[in-house]
């Protein structure tokens, strides 16, 4: 019971961060000069010719049904009172439809890749970290260092347009750009082969993700194994004459994981970016794409429904990432239960 108390006021606690969050990015789209209409009027001009004057009373009747022609807090104030008392994040301007319409088509792939990633990147962080730290200077540890190093470096858009030119130019391949194959498509229940066809368009990007992100962890996980096995009880549990294995699995790396469980809610923040920014470079329908576009045709309430959900998510990270860390520790997990 008091654990669900813990948990329950950790979310509450969260409520005035997501709506502080929620004010900041709503302001930052309406900083960007001009809206949905102008970009609409740009389009118009530019497909068929017309001049301003022809354009403006159909761009002012467009502006008042939107709702664009209000002042910025009054606009906020509608699309928070929607979205607190009826879900609703407002309509996607460019797509004519619900904006959960137009998020939930993308954003069940675009979590499914993130957790993908986020599960892989951790798992191979964490055990180059053990293996690194275990085989201190020789021969293993240069090399997962050296693996780590160029994941932290290199940008992952770079490593996507290296993947694209291979996959394009070099190899010719018809998985690119796409989730499945159109065979697949209109097939909603997955099937084995669907999921293969599936593995074969996002190769990709879960290795692009998996590799940036396993780069900090094995870091982290190397750092902490060592520090923890220069301390006085790990001396202690050898000099009882335990084994080399059960020292490390069962004293010292519990004790190197605390740090890396710590920073698993920013972690999957920096997965759920980087599955976006992968994405974008290698046209995979995902959250990518979308953002990029809503952003260019200042389509306001898709990317403020997004910013809100990469928000939430990393709000629920670090929430989970505390409960991961108090169930992993008892000490932690009593110092919860009294602050609860």
């Amino acid at each position: 019971m008091d654990f669900l108390f813990f948990l329950i006021k950790r979310l509450l606690v969260a409520i005035p961060l997501l709506i502080g969050i929620s004010i900041v990015s709503f302001a930052i789209i309406q900083a960007v000069p001009g809206d949905f209409v102008d970009s609409w009027i740009a389009n118009t001009q530019a497909q068929t010719g017309k001049s301003l004057d022809e354009l403006l009373p159909q761009a002012q009747a467009m502006r008042e049904r939107l709702g664009l022609d209000k002042s910025m807090p009054v606009q906020y104030l509608a699309w928070l009172k929607n979205i607190v008392f009826a879900g609703d994040f407002g309509m996607s301007f460019q797509q004519n439809r619900p904006v959960t319409e137009v998020i939930g088509t993308r954003l069940p792939r675009t979590l499914l890749l993130a957790i993908i990633a986020m599960v892989g990147s951790q798992v191979i962080g964490i055990f180059l970290g053990i293996y690194a730290a275990t085989n201190q200077y020789k021969l293993g540890d240069t090399f997962a260092t050296l693996i780590a190093f160029m994941g932290i470096v290199i940008p992952k858009f770079v490593i996507s347009l290296v993947i694209l030119y291979f996959l394009a130019i070099v190899w010719h391949s018809p998985y690119i750009g796409a989730i499945n194959s159109p065979q697949y498509v209109m097939q909603d229940h997955w099937s084995l082969a669907k999921f293969w066809d599936f593995l074969k368009h996002v190769w990709p990007v879960l290795l692009v993700s998996i590799w940036a992100g396993q780069a900090y962890t094995t870091r982290m996980m190397r750092g902490n194994l060592l520090d923890v096995m220069n301390m006085q009880y790990i001396e202690t549990a050898r000099a009882k004459g335990l084994s080399r294995r059960k020292v490390l699995f069962k004293h010292a790396v519990p004790n190197a994981l605390h740090p890396v469980i710590m920073n698993l809610g920013t972690r999957f923040d920096y997965v759920i970016k980087g599955e976006i920014e992968i994405a974008i470079v290698l046209g995979i329908p995902t959250i990518g794409p979308l953002i990029l576009s809503a952003v260019g045709e200042r389509d306001m309430y898709v990317v403020a429904a997004i910013f809100m959900m990469v928000a939430v998510l990393l709000v629920l990270g670090n929430i989970f990432a505390d409960l991961a860390l108090a169930l992993l520790d008892p000490r932690v997990r009593r110092a919860t239960l009294t602050r609860s």
